[in-house]
């Protein structure tokens, strides 16, 4: 869907708002001109008049009109638009780094100066795109961890404040009676027979809630992958969840995320509490939680052959990585070898360079070093041929130089053309970094030996035969990459069972 079509066809968004169509959760926001109140299309309350209805394209717009969010719907919590997770234009940029607190670290302006933009420029075009500035956008996501925070911890305001990013407790009130029109603690006493309404409350310094997704969600290959795949120490397969550290901007971290009945539980454990923002925000990205599955749906059921397996498990996920320069690295790591292989080598790189992390629940010990790490890395301790040695210290020089950027903020065409002037990176590399790092949806790693096989098991053609044929898959050739690996029999493409499927 694109918004700008959907909101400029009032026949349209009349037809969502009468059937409650979940789909558009995210996309639009209604707002009701009578109450005051915003709300998602899905919102189970009795429906307005149509001269009563609003639309905007931001929970950030209706608030900056005089709108509050709804109480029953709770649309701030509702999954983010699919637009900024498969576009690469600069206001997708913007949104993905507001969604990592950059603007709460950096303010306004040190966004507009990592895109490249001056600040009057920036917002502009967000404005034009979203209804809302740069400032307004991270004022809107505070109030929403704020009132995730109250609702779900037992953290004590003022830390509640701190980590949703507030400067003051002042205006940490003064936001939340604005957006929820109620005090913090009137927000905490309503939910307090509730608490697990939309999350649980602290325990032992863990903060858990509950991310949400768009239906279907299939989490077979997505958990199974990235168990598979993971650094014994840096990632683990642990009491039915993904466990995995988490570098963030003010101190190490950890994350454990287990599919729920309808949503995700992520229990987080940060160092600094300023980093829950950034930490729900590559937990989100990691597991693509922010897609919309009926787009590529819709595009691979129209291929005959992929149209039994899109309905046979409907709404796969990209599994990406929650750090960018970590997975460009290991997918270096990983050319040639053995996925199994590849995880040792980068559990010995974190063993070696990687700083410590005390884990309370599991096994977890070390971040995955940084490039600046790895760049300075002694190459006798990098278990691998000397061609690769050599690119493992380019790309890492490459990242801590600025030079090539993996990070939400990057420009997808810009990124992979600095990877190829990086000596050995090739064509499978820098398209298994740009599905799995930058969150490319049309990435397509023709070259892949998972996709080569799934490709003959269908029958599908391999070289240039395949990457013909995905001509028609397109924008959405990452997602036929989950059903071509999942075409055998794999145990990437199964939910793990016990610690040992780690491993595997």
């Amino acid at each position: 869907m694109d918004f700008h079509a959907i909101i400029g066809d009032e026949e349209r968004m009349q037809a969502a708002v009468a059937g409650r169509d979940a789909r558009f959760d995210g996309w639009v926001f209604l707002a009701v001109t009578s109450t005051r109140i915003y709300c998602r299309p899905s919102c189970p309350a009795v429906k307005p008049k149509r001269e009563h209805q609003r639309f905007y394209a931001s929970a950030a717009a209706a608030q900056e009109a005089g709108y509050r969010a709804c109480k029953r719907c709770r649309p701030d919590a509702s999954p983010g638009s699919p637009a900024w997770d498969w576009r690469s234009d600069v206001c997708a940029r913007a949104m993905r780094l507001i969604g990592e607190g950059v603007v709460d670290r950096d303010g306004a302006a040190g966004l507009a100066q990592r895109l490249g933009y001056s600040l009057r420029q920036l917002e502009r075009l967000l404005i034009a795109e979203v209804g809302a500035g740069p400032a307004a956008l991270a004022r809107a996501q505070r109030a929403q961890v704020a009132r995730t925070l109250i609702e779900n911890t037992d953290l004590p305001m003022g830390q509640v404040a701190f980590a949703a990013g507030f400067a003051s407790i002042r205006a940490f009130n003064r936001v939340v009676a604005d957006v929820f029109a109620c005090s913090p603690t009137e927000l905490r006493i309503k939910t307090q027979s509730t608490k697990a309404r939309g999350g649980t409350a602290t325990g032992g310094g863990a903060i858990t809630l509950r991310l949400a997704y768009r239906e279907p969600f299939e989490p077979s290959n997505l958990f199974g992958h990235l168990a598979a795949a993971a650094a014994p120490g840096v990632e683990e397969w642990h009491d039915g969840a993904y466990r995995r550290t988490l570098r963030l901007p003010h101190g190490p971290g950890t994350a454990a995320l287990r599919p729920g009945p309808g949503y995700i539980e992520c229990r987080l454990r940060v160092s600094d509490l300023r980093d829950v923002t950034a930490a729900v925000a590559r937990c989100r990205r990691a597991l693509d939680l922010d897609a919309d599955p009926q787009a590529p749906m819709e595009a691979l059921a129209a291929d005959p052959v992929l149209a039994p397996l899109v309905a046979k498990t409907p709404g796969r996920r990209v599994p990406r990585k929650a750090d960018g320069p970590e997975y460009a690295i290991r997918a270096v790591i990983g050319q040639q070898i053995a996925t199994a292989s590849a995880a040792t080598i980068a559990a010995g790189l974190a063993e070696r360079y990687g700083e410590p992390v005390d884990d309370p629940d599991g096994g977890l010990t070390r971040l995955f070093p940084s490039p600046e790490a790895i760049a300075a890395a002694d190459p006798a301790h990098l278990p691998m041929p000397g061609k690769r040695k050599a690119t493992v210290l380019a790309l890492a020089d490459a990242l801590a130089a600025g030079r090539v950027d993996v990070g939400p903020g990057a420009d997808w065409g810009r990124t992979r053309a600095a990877l190829a002037e990086v000596p050995g990176v090739g064509p499978w590399t820098i398209e298994m970094i740009a599905m799995r790092a930058l969150g490319d949806p049309d990435a397509f790693p023709v070259k892949d030996l998972g996709v080569i096989k799934g490709a003959r098991h269908l029958d599908l053609g391999a070289g240039r035969a395949l990457e013909a044929r995905s001509q028609a898959w397109r924008p959405w050739r990452a997602y036929a990459v989950q059903y071509l690996w999942a075409s055998s029999e794999h145990p990437t493409n199964h939910l793990p069972t016990d610690d040992r499927e780690t491993a595997t």
